[in-house]
Parts: C-alpha cells; sequence; structure tokens
C-alpha cells in the first residue's frame, strides 16, 4: 500500500513539475509583443545555456558541463542515425529490392547483418568476412587517392620552372630550396656535419615555420568560433550589440 501511495506521489510530483515548467514558458512568452519574436527568445535561451553549460568545463569539470554534452552527443547520435536510414538504407538498399526489383542487392544487406555478430562470443568470427571485405575494398580505393592527393600532387607542386626574372619564379625557387632543406633534416645517413648541418638547421627552421603557421591558423579557426558564440550570447540573445 506505501508503495502504491509513493508512485501516486511521484507521478503527482512530476505532473506539477511539468505544469510548472510550462507556467514558466507562457510567462515567458507573455512578455513579448509577438509570437515570433517570443519563441525565438526561447530557442536563443536554450541555445545560450548549452553555450554557457560548454563554457563552463574552463572552470572546471562539473555536472552541468557533463549533461550539455550528453545532450549534444545523443541528439547526435539519433540524428545520424536517422540521417543515414534515409539516406543511405531507404535508397540503397530497400528501394532497390523491393521497388526495383534488384534482388542481389540482399547480398551486402547480408553481410551488413554479420557485422552485428561481434557482439556474440560464439559466432563473432562470421564478422570477420565482411570485415575484411570492407577493409579490403576501402583500402583498395583510398591508398591510389591517397598518393595521388598526397605524394604525386605534392611532386607536381614541388618541381615547378624556378627563375629570378618574376615573383612566381622566385617563389617557385623558394619551395625547392625550403623543400630540399626539410628532407636533408631527415637524411640520418650522412652525418650533419658542414654542408649538410647547415640545410639540416635551415631545414629544421622551414618545418618549424610550416608548424607554426598551421598551428597559428588553427588557433585563429577556433578563435573566430569563440567570436562567434560570443557575439550570438551578447546579440541574439541579450541584444547588447547589434
Amino acid at each position: 500500500m506505501n508503495k502504491v501511495l509513493d508512485t501516486i506521489i511521484s507521478k503527482l510530483y512530476i505532473a506539477e513539475l511539468f505544469n510548472y515548467l510550462n507556467n514558466c514558458i507562457d510567462i515567458v512568452i507573455g512578455a513579448f509583443n509577438t509570437e515570433a519574436l517570443s519563441m525565438e527568445f526561447v530557442w536563443n535561451t536554450i541555445a545560450a545555456f548549452f553555450t554557457i553549460a560548454i563554457f563552463s568545463f574552463l572552470i572546471k569539470d562539473n555536472t552541468l558541463y557533463k549533461i550539455a554534452e550528453s545532450i549534444v552527443v545523443g541528439i547526435a547520435a539519433g540524428y545520424f542515425t536517422i540521417l543515414l536510414l534515409w539516406t543511405s538504407f531507404k535508397p540503397k538498399f530497400w528501394d532497390m529490392i523491393v521497388v526495383e526489383g534488384k534482388w542481389w542487392y540482399v547480398i551486402p544487406g547480408i553481410l551488413g547483418l554479420l557485422m552485428y555478430f561481434r557482439f556474440n562470443r560464439k559466432l563473432n568470427w562470421l564478422a570477420r568476412y565482411p570485415l575484411a571485405l570492407y577493409i579490403g575494398i576501402g583500402s583498395g580505393i583510398a591508398i591510389p587517392l591517397m598518393l595521388q592527393t598526397f605524394v604525386i600532387k605534392q611532386f607536381k607542386a614541388t618541381m615547378l620552372p624556378g627563375n629570378l626574372h618574376s615573383w612566381e619564379g622566385v617563389n617557385n625557387t623558394l619551395i625547392v630550396i625550403m623543400v630540399l632543406a626539410g628532407l636533408i633534416y631527415f637524411f640520418f645517413s650522412v652525418p650533419h656535419k658542414g654542408i649538410v648541418g647547415k640545410t639540416a638547421t635551415f631545414g629544421i627552421w622551414v618545418i618549424m615555420i610550416g608548424f607554426g603557421a598551421s598551428f597559428g591558423y588553427t588557433v585563429m579557426a577556433r578563435v573566430s568560433l569563440l567570436i562567434g558564440r560570443i557575439q550570438f550570447l551578447l546579440g541574439n540573445w541579450l541584444k547588447l550589440i547589434e
């Protein structure tokens, strides 16, 4: 009997809590003249709450940050699950078999289902076949693309005609010199002494300049995101700036 009363009281308390939250939202909405403006304020307030909750991690790890992180991860997982369902499963599997009658698409479907046998200790060996096929096909496609993008194109970008008669020629000459200097720094078969040592020293300077420029670009991108969130808090939410 006591358990039944406790259950009834807890349900009444939850219902009362939801009613209180609805009244709070109605009060906030009623503070504005137009419905569009009020709903904009409500959604901006929710966005501001999550922004401040994530920023609170700068002080220390706290419950507010964990709640916001969990909500963001959960929403992202649910969103991408539905996105893959409607952009991959339905058009590339279900429609191919049911609508267009291409029954051979059942084969990749079966291979995909075999992936879930990883959760079964006795039959997890069945997941090795689709995984091996996936890795093999993926490697066969990715390796030529990586070579084309990060090796061949880099060679082409380095082997440019250089001269001292134009800015473009000077730039190409500097590229060739810096690339060779950077490669000599990693060439350890010859002692880094004399001209080789000086070239290797110049090479490490080139590498550090490249790392510094890359790091500076990354920091600049992150700072621009921070500025965007501060502008949102002070402008869109609090209306302190335009």
